[in-house]
């Protein structure tokens, strides 16, 4: 039987994907938390995740969702607009704005949800959204599905933005930028964008996912570390899914924003609500986050030591800051043949390669926790050293 057409394109994008060093498969780790976990039947140092503050596998965060769990059942059973609100998402929302300082507060499923939710609820055909070119996939995807006229300004520029907002035509404007992104573990410059954002009479829209519970004296944020106080002209995006151990999204804002998302939302109307044992973690990952300061603290001392070790091998100055700790190599093949070689030597930690990433600007992406012991840092930067020696030999 000839193969299906639709088939047989497929197969050759994928042979394409292949051959260019840009397909990818999914890797499949043992359980636990980390960051020691079994991969083919060894350990392996997992240098990837995003359990900043090591509190997937916290006992508070077990416990709270295992009780949730056995008294309220493995799932909500409806959206939020229908019957799936439990008392314990409107607690979980008055905690997070009391947390981020602000009026209100929404919570949702997952961080990628949030956005789509955020951005196509607020904007529009006939509004205008200003977003930076590195900004998150969900955020460029949002943007599209909004049908609002995008505006993208080049990475980190806030004159830039400012000429975009100041001369662009929009009913009603946004400027949107990841706090941290991801990828350089650089923040954006948000003082500079908020100026520019009032300037325009426009809402400046934070994604905090990478910043909430990692930045700022007490873990609140980027607007914290930059010594801005919550204001009804800013919308702060986040996740429990990173440095807070759980699961879920969040907007943080004025409760004209959040009254519009409840009514307008999509991915809000449309899916499950997240059910109890997922709340009842993301509750618990808010408090562990306030009661034990110390992870923050030891979770940019380690950061700071890989960043001294892989500069010692020659490989700085290294972008951002943090405990996002990219080393970037150039080409995707070379990202992952040094993938490759760290594996071997029991460091796990995959290549990021395009559309993530720009060509030639392929690398790997460290990522620190709490939960990594020095001795984790040292094994992971002598690793990087052979791998380096292997294939560049």
């Amino acid at each position: 039987m000839a193969a299906h057409p639709a088939l047989e394109r497929l197969r050759r994008g994928l042979e394409e994907l292949e051959a260019a060093g840009l397909r990818r498969r999914l890797v499949t780790l043992g359980a636990g938390p980390g960051p020691w976990l079994e991969l083919e039947g060894r350990p392996v140092l997992v240098m990837a995740s995003n359990d900043y503050l090591g509190l997937t596998g916290h006992p508070r965060l077990l416990g709270a969702a295992r009780d949730a769990l056995l008294r309220e059942g493995a799932g909500s059973g409806a959206s939020r607009l229908v019957s799936g609100t439990r008392s314990a998402h409107t607690a979980l929302e008055q905690e997070i704005a009391a947390f981020k300082h602000t009026d209100a507060a929404l919570y949702l499923a997952t961080g990628y949800m949030t956005n789509l939710a955020l951005i196509t609820a607020l904007a529009g055909p006939g509004d205008l959204v200003v977003s930076d070119r590195l900004n998150h996939a969900s955020i460029v995807d949002a943007c599209r599905l909004s049908r609002a006229r995008v505006a993208v300004y080049p990475h980190g520029d806030a004159a830039a933005a400012a000429r975009l907002l100041r001369e662009g035509e929009g009913r009603l404007k946004l400027l949107v930028s990841d706090g941290v992104f991801s990828m350089d573990g650089d923040l954006a410059p948000l003082p500079e964008l908020l100026e520019a954002a009032r300037s325009a009479g426009a809402l400046l829209v934070v994604d905090d996912a990478h910043a909430t519970g990692v930045w700022g004296a007490s873990g609140r944020g980027s607007l914290e570390h930059f010594g801005l106080g919550p204001a009804p002209d800013i919308v702060q995006m986040g996740t429990f899914s990173k440095a807070l151990g759980g699961q879920g999204g969040f907007v943080a804002a004025a409760p004209e924003v959040i009254h519009t998302l409840v009514s307008r939302a999509r991915p809000l109307l449309y899916s499950t609500a997240p059910p109890p044992a997922q709340v009842a973690a993301a509750r618990e990952g808010l408090r562990v986050l306030q009661d034990e300061p110390w992870r923050r603290d030891r979770l940019h001392a380690l950061a700071a030591r890989l960043r001294r070790r892989l500069e010692e091998l020659g490989l700085g100055p290294l972008p951002g800051q943090g405990p996002i700790v990219p080393v970037v190599v150039g080409e995707a093949e070379r990202a992952l043949a040094l993938s490759r070689a760290l594996l071997r030597r029991g460091v796990f930690v995959p290549a990021i390669r395009p559309p993530t990433v720009p060509p030639g600007m392929s690398r790997l992406r460290f990522s620190l926790s709490a939960a990594h012991r020095e001795a984790d840092v040292e094994l992971a930067a002598a690793a990087l050293a052979e791998a380096l020696q292997e294939v560049e030999s």
